[in-house]
């Protein structure tokens, strides 16, 4: 009996496990931390309820 690669079923596997891989190192990336000024945000906040 001849023995068939499944040449298809190879080139699928290997593309859904690059894809894995891709997307687990993607989530493993950080943002870049902005200084955010709080206190800028709360008054912003604050000076919208005044005005409703």
């Amino acid at each position: 009996m001849a023995v068939t690669r499944l040449e298809r079923k190879g080139r699928t596997n290997r593309a859904r496990a690059n894809n894995r891989k891709a997307v687990m190192k993607h989530q493993g990336t950080k943002p870049t931390i902005k200084k955010v000024d709080i206190e800028a945000i709360k008054k912003e906040f604050e000076e919208k309820k005044k005005d409703q």
